[in-house]
């Protein structure tokens, strides 16, 4: 028995293992890009609610990718806007010096309404 043979319909070769021919399947190469806590819970959504998408994007090995840049996307647009509301509503450090508590009060209230938009705009649409 051939050792390696190509069947010609479908292109695709294969080795001899013992007594079997096992198909030489290489999987594409993807970036290993850290998906953070917004890609989890991107990943989290689309598996609980859009699984077609979730589906589609698994089997073009675009999974990652995809969550690796909603979760650039989504770290990019809390800052900005966590900064631009601070800065609408008078946060500043000069509030910071001289009353902390307050300061922390009405940062950790911008920080929570920036992160349900980013919820909105960005993770669950």
């Amino acid at each position: 028995m051939k050792k390696h043979i190509v069947n010609e319909a479908t292109g695709i070769s294969y080795t001899l293992v013992g007594d079997y021919y096992i198909p030489d399947l290489k999987l594409p190469e993807t970036e290993n890009k850290p998906i953070g806590i917004w890609g989890r819970k991107r990943l989290a959504y689309l598996k609980e609610h859009k699984k077609f998408l979730f589906n589609q994007l698994v089997l073009s090995w675009k999974l990652n990718s995809h969550l690796a840049e909603i979760n650039e996307q989504a770290t990019e647009m809390l800052d900005r806007l966590t900064e631009q509301m601070a800065n609408a509503e008078g946060v500043t450090e000069k509030l910071k010096e001289e009353n902390q508590m307050l300061w922390v009060a009405r940062m950790n209230n911008i920080r929570n309404r920036a992160e349900e938009i980013v919820n909105a705009e960005l993770i669950y649409s």
